[in-house]
């Protein structure tokens, strides 16, 4: 898609042209035409309620009117293409290893009010307490692997928490504790125009991007620490099944420069590469010192992973994220203990924190065959996910389900979550105008955010094949 396309200013044929400032080919409103705006909105035919409802909803109805009426182009794909090739070849990499990446980014920001961002700050924090209830980790570790309830410290970098947005506040979808695209949404935000709302750069934003990469190696430092007492590990490991066929492996290579820039040895491996001989996890000849784990073998079971099983028993290396991150935050089947907010009450989770999780957990249930007939009844109000999956892969809306497909589902591992829409989207593709599906990425670490981001899609569940989606920025307004 060219930049530009007759979308700057997010105008519609026959609209009077306010007072504007052009910036980088972008329209930029001033704010006072926001009222303006507004105006030609509610002639156009829209609700005052649609727009307005109540003093409380104003921020939102703001971000709802920008994502359905701002067509901006905000990527300055100029500078995405600059800003990674200057990452690239500053690792000595050759021009043709330099990765072509486009496709993995949306044109347009996600427009989200400052409220939901600190909402879903509190969301997350409420479960990170959870976790740390002695009767939740007690429920959670009995469905879990037995390796598990093995404790070497780490918590878990990167952790991920999915989100939807509508007029009930954020809705809670997932939880990922190897949560991908952090590195990459970094460099996305910091290719940005601005456009019709002056909110793309506040200060809370530019100082989470200011203070990426320190909040990054401070993490991975913690972590590291959690088990050893030295200050850093002089060698790490990027560990995933193909890493070189993985959709994030340019991701892998951003951290990895990142990492050695701070002066620790990073290689990025398959763990078939990693050998485990007298107590010394090994790859290249080269000791291993921590892993960053991407891979989806939550509890490291294929024999593929054999070695690094073993050393991580043995206390040999530091795993991070690691299957005890998983089981207490990742596991779908929390979800059932996350939405029972008396239960977690009656745990003595306090009354604040429970509220929160009453209001932003969808109901969730484990699926049984003995409950099939009123699963079925009920079926277009819930979304059906593997325990075991990732990657949205063998998950479910239930309005879409077939007999054949719910017989399955009621014989294999799954949950059944109260359905909540996806934000939405509207943006110009190809010259027309269409709508697509919304979900918001917190990125956190021990309950603190590092990043926000955006995934624009189409379909049943989130992708990167969508025209015009792929990961966004968050304008907070």
């Amino acid at each position: 898609m060219s930049r530009g396309s007759g979308s700057s200013s997010g105008g519609e044929p026959n609209e009077p042209t306010p007072t504007s400032l052009m910036f980088h080919r972008v329209t930029f409103w001033k704010p006072d035409t926001y009222i303006y705006r507004l105006n030609i909105f509610l002639s156009r035919g829209l609700k005052v309620q649609d727009v307005i409802q109540g003093s409380e909803r104003t921020s939102n109805t703001h971000a709802d009117q920008l994502n359905q009426q701002c067509y901006c182009i905000t990527l300055d794909r100029e500078a995405l293409t600059e800003s990674l090739r200057a990452q690239f070849l500053s690792a000595e990499s050759e021009l043709s290893a330099v990765p072509e990446l486009h496709h993995l980014f949306s044109n347009t920001p996600v427009f989200v009010p400052r409220a939901d961002i600190e909402t879903m700050e509190r969301i997350v924090q409420a479960i990170e307490s959870v976790a740390e209830v002695p009767p939740y980790q007690e429920r959670v570790l009995s469905w879990a692997p037995e390796i598990a309830r093995f404790n070497p410290g780490p918590i878990g970098a990167f952790m991920g928490y999915d989100f939807h947005l509508g007029p009930d506040g954020p809705q809670l979808i997932e939880i990922n504790t190897n949560a991908g695209g952090a590195f990459l949404n970094t460099v996305l935000a910091r290719a940005q125009h601005r456009c019709c709302d002056p909110s793309q750069q506040t200060a809370e934003t530019k100082q989470a991007l200011d203070g990426f990469e320190d909040a990054v190696f401070d993490m991975f430092e913690q972590e590291w620490q959690r088990q050893r007492t030295d200050s850093i590990p002089s060698r790490l490991a990027i560990v995933d099944e193909s890493p070189e066929t993985q959709f994030m492996f340019p991701e892998f290579q951003l951290a990895q420069q990142l990492l050695q820039a701070r002066g620790i040895d990073t290689l990025i491996l398959d763990p078939s590469e990693l050998e485990y001989v007298d107590g010394a996890l090994t790859a290249e000849g080269k000791p291993i010192d921590m892993v960053y784990n991407r891979l989806v073998d939550f509890a490291l079971d294929a024999p593929a992973n054999d070695a690094l099983r073993q050393a991580y028993l043995d206390g040999a290396v530091v795993v991070t994220p690691n299957p005890r991150a998983h089981a207490l935050m990742a596991d779908k089947r929390n979800l059932i203990l996350l939405s029972d907010s008396q239960t977690l009450r009656d745990w003595g989770l306090n009354e604040d924190e429970a509220g929160y999780l009453k209001s932003a957990v969808p109901k969730t249930r484990l699926v049984s065959a003995s409950d099939a007939a009123e699963l079925w009844s009920a079926r277009r109000e819930l979304f059906f996910k593997p325990v075991a999956g990732h990657g949205s892969k063998g998950v479910y809306r239930g309005n879409k389900l077939t007999r054949r497909v719910f017989d399955n589902i009621l014989h294999g591992d799954y949950i059944a979550q109260n359905f909540v829409p996806a934000g939405e989207r509207a943006m110009r593709v190809d010259g027309t105008v269409t709508t697509r599906k919304v979900d918001i990425r917190l990125y956190t670490y021990s309950g603190k955010p590092l990043l926000s981001a955006a995934r624009v899609y189409q379909g049943q569940t989130t992708n990167f094949r969508t025209p015009g989606g792929g990961f966004a920025p968050v304008f907070q307004v």
